[in-house]
């Protein structure tokens, strides 16, 4: 018998187990186990009581986010759990289609079989291995830098960039649009924040030039993923040169696939070299897998391996993600086919929602924001494309501007052309349908 409360009768052991096993596996809320036990903590309720006002507040903004279920492998088909066939999938970063690559697939499992599932260990204890130094090096002579720094992800290198860089000596400059993971990294730092209107090279020198700090770094999005726009990288590096700043680009859409040989936005907009740090991912055009890095010189990669909290206390890649990413580099610098391919299939996208009369944005990337306005019709228009088995994401305030709503495409080398006229031809249909265009 197990002892109980002086007021309460004893309770029987192989009863009271009984009892739970049914709970369990009758599908029943773990909760009421604990109602078997004592009542629920004070704390908790609390907590419920200010979630349900926060999450009722992102039901009515709309802004709640449905995740659909894949039963299938990434890749320009796939299934979704309680769906019939296949989709047609124009949503994710799969850039080069490598995600689902038969070599490196098996370069995963050759990796697993020969460095095991995990390190177990943060980087400078125990964890680095050595394909670890040698992705950082593979990595460092593609992008022509000093010295690389690998992290799990591009989130990681962008929150351990700024604080262990910037003191309140410094001041760091930023797009009003940069990604979140900039946004986050600023914010740890104790540097003073100035930020500058989306792309607006004027702004940004009228507030270089009022900066007596010490270190200046003005920090960008190669390509921003809302818009499918490239930074002015020439004016950026001008601006970076006359007043003796630093210039940071996270090229996580631009990675492996962007410009003539896949070296990102400053090969694309013809000024290699222009960044001084290289902030950008594995988990896109390079494997889809995993990881991040930070690129540049080598005393900053120091001093990062050094203090960089994401860095210091993350455990490292595992080694099927890393082989993942070796094979996927061999495969970006070996051949242009891919590329190739994807800068036709996005030509092909583009033109042809032209042609059909709707409004795609960006600049000539596979980032294809298709134009919409209202929140109301985007929705519509995603769930029109679901409908006839593509797969598709409307995006509107507030993670985009009030009015701006959009369906976003994103093109892969591994979509046919086939795909992408049966994509063109979808959105015109459901458009129609919608009253969103002429019929």
């Amino acid at each position: 018998m197990f002892a109980t409360h002086p007021l309460q009768p004893p309770v029987d052991a192989m009863a009271l187990r009984s009892t739970l096993l049914r709970i369990v596996f009758n599908g029943q809320q773990t909760r009421q186990i604990h109602e078997l036990k004592k009542k629920e903590h004070a704390g908790v309720t609390k907590l419920r009581e200010v979630v349900e006002d926060r999450l009722q507040e992102i039901k009515r903004s709309k802004t709640w986010k449905h995740e659909r279920i894949l039963t299938s492998p990434q890749d320009t088909k796939v299934k979704v759990k309680g769906s019939e066939g296949e989709f047609l999938n124009f949503c994710a970063n799969n850039y080069l289609g490598l995600a689902n690559h038969p070599e490196v697939v098996e370069a995963a499992r050759e990796g697993l079989s020969k460095y095991g599932a995990g390190l177990s260990s943060v980087r400078f204890i125990c964890g680095t291995q050595t394909m670890h130094k040698e992705l950082e090096d593979r990595l460092t002579q593609f992008h022509g830098r000093e010295d690389t720094i690998l992290y799990d992800s591009c989130f990681s290198a962008n929150t351990g960039l700024f604080e262990a860089l910037l003191t309140s000596e410094d001041a760091v400059f930023s797009d009003t649009l940069n990604h979140a993971s900039i946004i986050d990294g600023i914010r740890l730092c104790k540097a003073q924040k100035l930020r500058y209107p989306h792309k607006d090279l004027n702004e940004l020198e009228h507030l270089l030039a009022h900066s007596q700090a010490r270190l200046k770094l003005i920090v960008t999005d190669g390509v921003f993923s809302m818009d499918g726009n490239v930074a002015p990288i020439k004016g950026l590096r001008d601006l970076a040169d006359k007043y003796r700043a630093l210039l940071a680009v996270d090229d996580s859409h631009a990675t492996g696939f962007f410009g003539e040989t896949g070296r990102g936005t400053e090969e694309y907009c013809g000024v290699k070299g222009a960044a001084d740090i290289i902030c950008s991912t594995l988990g896109k055009a390079v494997s889809g897998a995993a990881g991040g890095y930070t690129t540049g010189p080598k005393e900053l990669v120091s001093l990062l391996r050094n203090v960089s909290r994401p860095y210091l206390f993350s455990n490292a890649p595992p080694p099927p993600v890393v082989a993942a990413c070796l094979k996927s580099l061999d495969l970006v610098e070996n051949s242009s086919e891919l590329r190739q391919r994807l800068r036709e299939n996005t030509r092909l996208f583009r033109e042809g929602m032209t042609a059909v009369g709707l409004t795609v944005a960006g600049d000539d990337h596979p980032i294809c924001p298709v134009m919409v306005g209202e929140a109301a019709l985007a929705s519509d228009l995603a769930a029109g494309m679901l409908e006839r088995g593509v797969y598709v994401v409307a995006f509107s305030y507030p993670v985009v501007p009030k009015g701006s709503a959009r369906v976003r495409v994103q093109l892969s080398a591994a979509h046919a052309p086939d795909d992408v006229r049966r994509a063109v031809q979808a959105f015109a249909d459901v458009a129609r349908n919608i009253g969103f265009i002429q019929k």
